[in-house]
């Protein structure tokens, strides 16, 4: 099989959306989820007009046996699942299991993204002081592009929020934008059968 010999598609990365919002800084994250959900909701429908694939990459909440359809139900029927339904993946969607902070730690988005052909990626999701910072950094080493809409991340606290959204685009090279302001470009999507 070869692989794609450019990048510089675009994909609209949701990180740990799909939550049950039952651990222990909950509370103080949802105030920011809420605000986040119905833009990102907004962003995910226009990668999906676009084109642009849209991946999700969760916590498994250490169900270690579950695949995303059961990670779905279960956030779902939780009392958030309000939060979770705006989100909720489509047939075409993407869905990568992460094991800790970073989308990239032991996954195989790395590869995806290659396969796709995906020079620049939107990240999205929460936290943004955890797992949205690590993963910029991370996709800042792997020389891919990243685009950071800061209404589209949530914090648990605001100014740390603040502050990695400002090492994202001082340290990584990040474009910190409003969601309204992000631009899809076409990939290699959907993958050929082969």
């Amino acid at each position: 099989m070869s692989g794609p010999e450019e990048t510089g598609g675009s994909a609209l990365i949701v990180i740990d959306m799909i939550n049950t919002y039952d651990h222990d800084d909950a509370e103080l994250l949802l105030p920011a989820a809420e605000k986040v959900v119905p833009v990102l909701a907004e962003l995910v429908g226009r990668a999906r007009d676009a084109g642009a694939p849209v991946i999700y990459v969760n916590d498994n909440f250490g169900l270690w046996r579950s695949h995303h359809g059961e990670l779905l139900d279960a956030a779902l029927t939780r009392p958030h699942g309000d939060l979770v339904e705006p989100l909720r993946p489509d047939d075409d969607s993407l869905f990568v299991v992460k094991t800790r902070h970073s989308i990239f730690h032991d996954t195989p988005l790395s590869y995806l993204l290659w396969q796709l052909g995906v020079g620049t990626v939107v990240l999205t999701g929460q936290v943004t002081e955890q797992c949205v910072l690590y993963s910029a950094l991370d996709a800042h080493i792997r020389h891919l592009d990243v685009t950071v809409p800061r209404d589209a991340v949530a914090s648990i606290h605001a100014q740390l929020g603040s502050a990695a959204l400002e090492m994202m685009e001082r340290n990584m090279d990040a474009r910190i934008v409003l969601a309204g302001e992000v631009e899809f470009r076409g990939t290699r999507w959907p993958l050929a059968e082969e």
